[in-house]
């Protein structure tokens, strides 16, 4: 079963104002209403869309999505809310949604794609389009574009908002709150950026800021995998020293407070070497980088451990049958 952020449940619940019992719906799927809000408590999606549903028997939900988007504060998001603000770029802050959206939910996922007209930020959530599904979908969206706005200098305003769902009625309030149309019953749940908007230098960017808090979140990311728990912190060890070099054994074991020979004996139990881990990491960290447009392959080739462009490409190709440039060029045409 998958589950999503309880702010999101929250949030819906402080939209709907006095037209429900805000206490007892939240304690319907589980969440104390007097403990303090915390996004990393997770809930049920299925109990998500249900509280949903029975907020609709009770109150006009229509535009609750717009009302409880437009609410979303980044410094409510943690680490990825950071992460967002110190990217360079708006487009960048949806990089790093697209990467790290598994340490919100595990129903959604997001995709930047190359669009006419500029760049659709995708939505991608399966199962049926119940209500609270479609309730939480425009919710998202809404929210993604109030982020933005939080930390772009000029105004922001989508070309286009598409939601797969029909329209429930005509007199909404959505094309007044995204300053632009919005398509339903459309092929996607997604928003169109032209380019010039995605391109904008954030507020508060840092690049040197946004490296950091991406390694972090990627060290996050490795603890929700299915590797053993001395796999997934050998991960993420190892992504964070790799800047510095090719990593070694003794230093990344210490760093874990294991000797080397420990450290080894734990490896060589779940059939790894560190060699082996090693490049693994380096693989999945340079495929994700070749994804952010703003690193060059002389940044990425450091970023992942290697002293020269060239030693980088042999070892990308060995590991995929394909150069970097031309692997980037492929993810630049999905």
């Amino acid at each position: 079963m998958g589950h999503v952020t309880s702010l999101f449940a929250r949030k819906m619940v402080a939209a709907a104002g006095d037209g429900i019992d805000a206490s007892a719906m939240l304690a319907s799927v589980g969440i104390d209403p007097t403990a303090p809000w915390d996004p990393g408590t997770m809930i049920p999606a299925d109990s998500y869309y249900d509280m949903l549903e029975r907020m609709a028997d009770q109150i006009d939900v229509t535009d609750i999505p717009v009302r409880t988007g437009a609410s979303m504060r980044l410094d409510e998001y943690g680490a990825l809310g950071l992460a967002f603000k110190a990217a360079p770029t708006l487009g960048a802050s949806y990089a790093r949604v697209e990467r790290y959206a598994r340490l919100w939910t595990s129903v959604v996922e997001y995709e930047l794609r190359p669009a006419e007209g500029g760049t659709l930020f995708i939505l991608h959530r399966a199962g049926v389009r119940r209500l609270g599904l479609r309730l939480s979908n425009e919710a998202t969206l809404a929210s993604a574009v109030a982020i933005a706005r939080q930390v772009s200098p000029d105004p922001v305003a989508p070309t286009e908002v598409l939601i797969r769902h029909a329209a429930p009625r005509p007199d909404m309030a959505h094309e007044d709150w995204f300053g632009c149309p919005v398509r339903f019953g459309a092929d996607l749940d997604a928003i169109l950026f032209a380019p010039e908007t995605l391109a904008r230098a954030n507020i508060l960017g840092d690049e040197g800021i946004s490296r950091y808090l991406g390694s972090q979140l990627d060290a996050d990311l490795s603890r929700l995998s299915d590797d053993p728990p001395v796999v997934g912190q050998a991960r993420a060890a190892i992504a964070q020293a790799l800047s510095e070099g090719a990593p070694r054994m003794d230093a990344i074991a210490r760093g874990l407070g294991l000797s080397a020979r420990s450290f080894h004996r734990r490896l060589t139990d779940h059939g790894l070497t560190f060699q082996a881990l090693t490049e693994d990491t380096r693989r999945d960290l340079a495929e994700g980088l070749l994804g952010e447009a703003r690193h060059s392959l002389a940044e990425i080739a450091f970023l992942t451990g290697f002293s020269e462009q060239s030693a980088f490409t042999r070892a990308f190709k060995r590991w995929t049958g394909t150069t970097p440039a031309a692997y980037r060029k492929a993810l630049a045409g999905r």
